[in-house]
Formats: structure tokens, sequence, C-alpha cells
């Protein structure tokens, strides 16, 4: 809880990925991803309840085993590619609600996925929701300046164009204003977000810079990404 909010975070964690199957639970360094999340969540104490949302048994088991909760299984018509995060978000929020009998002020979304995910990272999400008053907050990355979208190209039948027609102008990265993409390491929203303005960005939403190395879980060459930093990160605790 901070300033009176209750605060209920949601790891959704289905089961049917397709570059890496069952993704959510593959071990990196011998820790299944899932259990990176179990750890940040217990150095989080303004989070009031975390649960899993997920389709798997197997994960499911998993998690507990990592000390997350699974009081519920994510229904098959919510486990497809094309579901959103706000269907997963919503229906994870009201079942909990309805177990705990009692309503949570925010969701915070923490996705498996980004293993190198810091505690600090998390609370500097949701104290920037709380005390700037958003309806979310997102984290965020600087974009590096050769995937703007005035450097991006289509071939379209063999022929060459610019994305965007203004790419023609730009000879030099001072051009292009920075840009961010979401990293995956959390998501803060409000309840009246999700549930009344149905959105898990909303009117008002704000991000948080994260500068740090991050990889977000998508192929096996991220994962082996991943291992490297966390090696790395591992080695440079020793030496200190």
């Amino acid at each position: 809880m901070l300033k009176g909010k209750s605060i209920l975070a949601i790891v959704p964690a289905r089961g049917g990925s397709k570059g890496v199957p069952l993704k959510n639970i593959v071990p990196i360094n011998g820790i299944p991803l899932i259990s990176f999340v179990g750890k940040v969540i217990g150095q989080i104490q303004e989070i009031d309840r975390a649960v899993v949302s997920t389709d798997s048994e197997e994960i499911a088991r998993v998690a507990r085993e990592a000390g997350l909760a699974v009081p519920f299984m994510r229904p098959p018509e919510l486990s497809g590619d094309l579901i959103s995060d706000l269907q997963v978000l919503t229906q994870a929020l009201l079942e909990t609600e309805k177990l705990d009998k009692r309503n949570y002020d925010i969701v915070v979304m923490l996705q498996p996925t980004s293993p190198l995910r810091k505690a600090a990272h998390v609370i500097a999400t949701i104290e920037k929701l709380v005390n700037e008053n958003y309806d979310s907050v997102w984290t965020v990355s600087e974009t590096d300046a050769k995937y703007h979208p005035y450097k991006q190209l289509t071939v379209d039948q063999g022929k060459l164009n610019y994305y965007d027609h203004r790419g023609s102008g730009i000879v030099a990265r001072q051009q292009l204003g920075k840009l961010y993409h979401r990293n995956g390491v959390a998501y803060a929203i409000t309840r009246q977000c999700l549930l009344e303005q149905k959105s898990i960005k909303g009117i008002k939403s704000g991000a948080v810079i994260i500068s740090d190395t991050l990889v977000n879980i998508d192929t096996w060459a991220d994962i082996e990404m991943a291992k490297f930093y966390l090696d790395k990160e591992l080695n440079s605790g020793q030496k200190s």
C-alpha cells in the first residue's frame, strides 16, 4: 500500500508461447523466468497482493514453488495469441477481488520476460503513478536512433521506399528527436483506468525512463543475452 492506495501485482504467464515454448518458466542460470518476478515482488513492501494469471498447470506449479500465488486458472477464452493485456488484467483483477472480498486501487503488471528488472524500477513506477495522479505509468527505454521511424524502409514486391516520406530529408541522426519504447519492466495502472476507461494507458499517462541494460525475452537469442548480463552482474557483485 502507498498513501492509502492498495496495490495488486498481476503476473501474466500464459503457456502458449510460440517462439520459446513455455517461455515464462525457461531457466536462466538454473532459475525459471517467473522466479525472477517472485524475487522482485518479495522486495517491494508496497505491493499488498500478487497473483499469477496462467492457463498452464506446469507454469502454475513453478510459480507456486517461487512463492507466487495462483488462486485461479486463466479461462481458455483468454489464452489465445490475440488476447490483449487489458482483457487479461481485467479478468485477473475482478477474480482476485471476488476471492479477496475487497477492491484494489492499483494494478501493477509484471511480465516474467524481464529478468533484469529491479525492485527499484517497479517502486519508481508505482510512486510516480500515485504521487503525480496518473491513470497509468509505463517503464520505457530510449530507442536507438537507427530504429527511428524516419530511418525505416518498406519493401513491396521488390520496390524500396521510405516507411515515412519524411525520412528522405534525414541526413544526420542529430535531426531525429528522442523516441522511447516500452521495455516490459513494469506497468502501473489505476483500477478506474482498467475498468472504466477500459485501457492500460488511459487519458493521463506517464513514463519512467530506465537507462539500465534490459533484455525482454522473446527468442532463444534473448535468453542467451540475458544470461550474459546476469553473469556480468553477478561477477561485478562478487568483485565489489
